[in-house]
């Protein structure tokens, strides 16, 4: 599935939430145990009415949510939360009973309401949706990002297949707005408010997570989202696929682009024309895969190959030899079933019909 860069939400696996502490990464615990539909939640055998985004329990569930011990700091994290405009959060001092409400819930990715069904998906199963806009709000406020903050912070801004970013096809890539394809440790220290070694120490600790490609000379680096997908079919870009890439989509810029430097110039020239390198590649490759098609045949023929020091014998020479040939001689069967001796042009003509 695409994951374009104008779509306002992302997936978010609730087995792949950020370690760690900080403000967002506690976020992320209380949004993946929301109800995910409207219904009735049993919580120490009563049942309290829920609908999408919202948790309803005690004290000693919100300390399991959120993995802390102690009640005052699950507590401050709820009022920091909510002063940030994240959650909405009521507690009854008498019974102790406490809801919550995510603010950013996608509406669009609720289920159906159901009266006897259950309310809050497996824990580690399926995924919640997560704006792409969540952690803008911490860098308009100029707070320092923790690690869990920075972490979710790099996996809503994740693009896939998206026309405006040529390297988003071999892999999901991190793009901060248009033109912010190749990124700088400037850049990424300057919006978490982290130094520059800092910066190179998260990524370092998380090179599972997010695979780090640094570009020739001053263009940056390309910083791509391994872990996007649930299985073990994304793997880190090679080298040699990246500068092919970044070499089309030079060659299909006009000159005389202007910016402040070369990495802003790079990421214009991949704004601009990944769409159109894009397109040439798949012609390129259909065309190519009509040239190299290989018409049906009339007659089969089956050849036996056996290893040249048993060609005297005759009689293992009708034997498969499994295409393992230990000599210049061996012999194949024709369709009239007669066994010919083959030298090394039809040996090599057999080879390339079986490849």
């Amino acid at each position: 599935m695409k994951c374009l860069r104008k779509f306002k939400w992302i997936k978010l696996r609730r087995n792949c939430l950020p370690d760690g502490r900080g403000l967002l990464g506690y976020w992320a615990r209380l949004a993946a145990r929301a109800a995910f539909r409207k219904g009735k939640a049993l919580y120490c055998g009563h049942k309290n009415e829920v609908v999408p985004g919202m948790w309803s329990g005690g004290i000693v569930g919100l300390k399991s949510i959120l993995g802390v011990k102690r009640r005052s700091r699950a507590l401050q994290i709820m009022n920091e939360l909510q002063e940030l405009g994240y959650i909405d959060y009521s507690l009854d001092r008498k019974n102790k009973h406490l809801t919550y409400q995510i603010k950013d819930w996608i509406m669009q990715c609720c289920g159906a309401e159901c009266d006897d069904g259950a309310v809050y998906a497996t824990e580690g199963y399926g995924f919640i949706c997560v704006p792409r806009n969540i952690t803008d709000r911490l860098v308009k406020m100029n707070r320092v990002f923790s690690e869990a903050d920075a972490w979710l912070d790099l996996w809503c801004h994740t693009t896939y297949k998206d026309l405006g970013n040529a390297f988003s096809f071999l892999c999901p890539v991190i793009q901060y707005g248009r033109y912010g394809s190749l990124l700088s440790m400037d850049y990424l220290g300057s919006r978490w408010g982290w130094e520059r070694t800092k910066v190179w120490r998260f990524f370092h600790n998380n090179a599972c997570t997010f695979g780090l490609h640094r570009m020739p000379g001053s263009f940056g680096s390309l910083i791509f989202n391994l872990a996007y997908f649930e299985d073990d079919r994304v793997t880190m870009p090679s080298d040699g696929k990246i500068l092919y890439l970044l070499g089309k989509i030079r060659e299909a810029s006009r000159k005389g682009i202007k910016a402040d430097s070369d990495r802003n110039k790079v990421n214009r020239m991949i704004a601009w024309n990944s769409g159109k390198v894009i397109r040439d590649l798949g012609a390129m490759q259909k065309q190519e895969r009509i040239e190299n098609r290989v018409a049906d045949s009339d007659n089969n023929t089956r050849a036996y190959f056996s290893h040249g020091r048993n060609c005297k014998y005759g009689r293992n020479c009708i034997y498969d030899c499994k295409g393992t040939i230990l000599g210049t001689c061996c012999q194949f069967q024709d369709e009239t079933g007669r066994y010919i001796r083959a030298g090394p042009e039809i040996l090599a003509g057999i080879s390339i019909l079986h490849n």
